[in-house]
């Protein structure tokens, strides 16, 4: 059996076609098909309906066939740093479906497995469950997903043999796998191939049977996207600072005795960085690592961990790598002990809003709706106060919201809110930072602990 063809246009050739849907692997910059993406582009067809997590950059991945307005429809979880993404998004010019991270995961792995759909809490009471079917499980409200069966999935993997067994590379694994399985005909390039009976069965990720075709790629970019190490300027998290440094101390504090903890984008990567070692704390990383911890500067940069999600990385005893589909089992199944997540808003009462400014700016929900659904405690790291000087904890979010009474502590760079279902209650204060100073910046009542 040789499923191997000479380049990534051979392997397309006969497949490709105007208005067909593809599943695309990858997750941000890690482990995107960038041959296969560029000979669709290179193909001239149109009208495409595409489903990935996200897309890249303007000028990486999927972006270099949104420049040539070959897509028609993203069904995706997250716009990420691609602007040109977000503009035709808000432009009108290309159709988005947004589907929560895992959800999309499963959607997928659905299609594949031959379940026409499934129940899930993710996105319950939020926009993106809006006029969903809605059933009740063990005295919980549960929305109805469809899976998703796409005609071709293009992937990406580390090795293969000839029979399309495929290994991947630490988070290059992410959505690969489930896209290979989902789609009618799946097309995987490669970094390596094999002759059929040199991969150790126990070694193999994807099945040979997923796999219709593959071909060797060439040229990889592999870009580094970004880093953070202690004491340095923090790429992500712009404006730096000892104020913020005291946030990720103050989260980590409150993380208390918890083993599993999840950490989102922008201020939340601080907090690895303030780890003690000590703690015995396993960071996941929504990419599909789980034992991870800040990027020591002396060690060789890795794009595979450094582009893939939460925190730029290095590997600890004991972690472990695995694709969407376990990342989010982890978070829906209650698996997490703690996410620490940015907001844009958060409401008296524990609502947490962190994804879209309608007609202005969208970031799409990304993981953020499913973590907040199965996380046992959710921490939310801000600015207290938006750029126009605006409270960002109000009595109600005015932006369409993540998730609903879920935030159990919120920490900004003035102070510290315990949240239950009576509301708020204010338990610190930031260095040189007064209660009155806190209520004017503060856009609805709040309890204040006894030890202020």
């Amino acid at each position: 059996m040789n499923k191997v063809f000479k380049d990534a246009g051979e392997a397309l050739r006969d497949v490709i076609r105007d208005g067909m849907t593809i599943a695309a692997g990858g997750f941000g910059w890690v482990g995107l098909p960038e041959n296969l993406i560029a000979a669709i582009r290179d193909s001239g067809v149109r009208g495409l309906t595409v489903v990935s997590s996200n897309a890249g950059s303007a000028d990486f991945g999927l972006g270099i066939i949104m420049q040539t307005r070959q897509i028609r429809k993203m069904i995706a979880s997250h716009i990420g740093g691609n602007t040109i993404f977000e503009q035709q998004y808000l432009s009108g010019e290309m159709e988005v479906e947004f589907v929560p991270q895992g959800t999309l995961a499963e959607r997928l792995r659905a299609g594949g497995a031959g379940i026409p759909a499934f129940y899930t809490r993710t996105a319950h009471g939020t926009l993106l469950g809006k006029g969903k079917e809605v059933k009740m499980f063990g005295g919980t409200e549960y929305v109805l997903e469809e899976g998703i069966r796409p005609d071709l999935a293009i992937v990406r993997a580390w090795k293969a043999d000839r029979a399309g067994n495929l290994v991947y590379r630490k988070t290059a694994r992410n959505f690969n796998p489930v896209c290979a399985m989902s789609a009618r005909f799946t097309v995987a390039e490669v970094e390596e191939i094999l002759e059929v009976g040199e991969l150790d069965p126990e070694t193999i990720h994807t099945p040979g049977i997923y796999v219709d075709r593959i071909v060797q790629g060439t040229n990889y970019e592999k870009p580094i996207k970004w880093r953070t190490v202690r004491g340095q300027e923090h790429e992500v998290v712009k404006g730096f600072s000892p104020r913020r440094e005291w946030m990720a101390k103050v989260a980590v504090k409150h993380l208390g005795d918890a083993r599993y903890v999840n950490l989102g984008l922008g201020i939340p990567t601080l907090v690895a960085d303030y780890v003690p070692d000590g703690m015995g704390i396993f960071l996941h990383g929504e990419n599909g690592v789980l034992g991870i911890g800040p990027f020591p500067e002396e060690e060789e940069l890795d794009p595979e961990l450094i582009n893939a999600g939460a925190q730029t990385v290095t590997v600890r005893p004991g972690a472990s790598f695995f694709d969407s589909v376990q990342s989010f089992n982890m978070a829906r199944g209650g698996h997490l002990d703690v996410s620490v997540l940015g907001a844009m808003e958060v409401s008296r009462y524990g609502d947490l809003a962190n994804w879209l400014v309608p007609e202005k700016m969208v970031k799409g929900p990304g993981g953020a709706m499913d973590l907040v659904s199965g996380v046992k405690k959710v921490i939310v790291m801000m600015e207290h106060c938006a750029k126009d000087g605006t409270p960002k904890i109000l009595e109600e979010c005015s932006l369409p919201v993540t998730g609903r009474r879920v935030v159990d502590l919120v920490v900004t760079n003035l102070g510290v809110f315990a949240v239950d279902r009576t509301g708020l209650t204010l338990i610190e204060l930031a260095p040189e930072v007064t209660i009155d100073e806190v209520r004017q910046q503060t856009g609805c009542p709040f309890r204040i602990a006894g030890n202020l």
